[in-house]
């Protein structure tokens, strides 16, 4: 059996293709019954849009880890983040799946690790792409996606969204097991 769907390239990646990227995603979920949404934020500015967009869906909003800009500083706003509760999006906020200790050692020993490897064979294929996969990696392993199901995730290249997949998620220790199913859309890189 053969399907056909479309996928979209955008000339140029960063936050000028959020709104059209949560469109685009909105509309495959609907199409295939997807009812969970996983989405990187940074500030919170990309989540509350996603939340909006999808009002009635799980929206599973993944933040930095806290110290990931500077010492003990949060990203996300306190203000987005009343916003995204009020809205019913689940927060998560935890280590990088392809960092975490990693980059302790590459800092301290100079030198790359495994995370890294896949970090930047994923961005490959761009950014947001790197980030769809690994924000669905954290939110399996905090019980937040379900394994068994399809779900879209959104990422994005340094602000806003660029990137959205559909895929079947994985638990850190299982990480071979995720399946990319479709790209819905990303930049031309």
């Amino acid at each position: 059996m053969t399907k056909e769907a479309k996928t979209i390239y955008f000339d140029s990646p960063g936050a000028a293709n959020t709104e059209e990227t949560l469109g685009l995603a909105k509309i495959r979920a609907e199409e295939l019954g997807i009812k969970t949404i996983v989405v990187a934020s940074t500030t919170g500015n990309t989540g509350v849009k996603a939340a909006k967009e999808f009002k009635g869906y799980k929206i599973v909003v993944v933040t930095h880890t806290t110290g990931f800009g500077s010492p003990d500083t949060q990203e996300l706003t306190l203000e987005n983040k009343e916003k995204l509760e009020k809205l019913g999006a689940q927060l998560f906020t935890g280590a990088h799946a392809f960092g975490g200790i990693a980059h302790a050692a590459r800092k301290s020993f100079n030198t790359y690790v495994l995370g890294d490897f896949m970090a930047n064979t994923l961005r490959m294929f761009g950014q947001g792409m790197k980030v769809a996969i690994e924000i669905s990696i954290m939110a399996a392993d905090a019980g937040l996606l379900s394994t068994a199901e399809e779900v879209i995730a959104i990422g994005g290249t340094a602000r806003g969204a660029d990137t959205a997949v559909v895929l079947k998620p994985a638990h850190a220790h299982d990480v071979f097991s995720l399946r990319v199913q479709e790209v819905i859309c990303k930049p031309r890189l």
